[in-house]
């Protein structure tokens, strides 16, 4: 499907997006993230078990040598771990430390109250939160 309607919505996005990104750059910069840091530490949720290096590389549309290099930085900095699977001793996963919780947990907060989305109700973020992810799911 295209038109005019799709159009919108993808420009609107996309400014939703590089605005967030303009309003965080304070917080990223008091955790010395940059934008790629950032979304690899997003995308270690700790309400999920610890992503596969597969299924990060996923999260971020990136290669295994960009996501390589991204966890080297989140290692070396105290904020991830690589561990054994424990479902698969054959491959690894990402761990959150708790200091990279903390860390993710003042970022992705930052990211929410900064974003333009921040100005809908909770009705109308529910509604757009089940578009948004019945439109995830049709890509799956």
């Amino acid at each position: 499907m295209s038109g005019p309607e799709l159009t919108a919505v993808v420009s609107a996005t996309h400014e939703i997006w590089m605005r967030t990104n303009d309003r965080i750059g304070v917080a990223l910069a008091r955790h010395g993230l940059t934008l790629p840091t950032f979304q690899a530490l997003w995308a270690v949720d700790p309400a999920e078990p610890p992503p596969s290096m597969k299924v990060m590389a996923e999260r971020l549309c990136c290669n295994a040598p960009n996501l390589t290099f991204l966890t080297d930085q989140l290692t070396e900095r105290g904020w991830v771990e690589r561990v054994v699977d424990p479902s698969d001793r054959r491959s690894r996963v990402i761990l959150l430390t708790e200091e990279g919780r903390r860390v993710r947990d003042d970022v992705v907060r930052t990211a929410s109250e900064v974003s333009p989305l921040a100005a809908l109700s909770e009705d109308e973020l529910r509604r757009l939160e089940a578009l948004l992810a019945r439109a995830v799911r049709s890509e799956a």
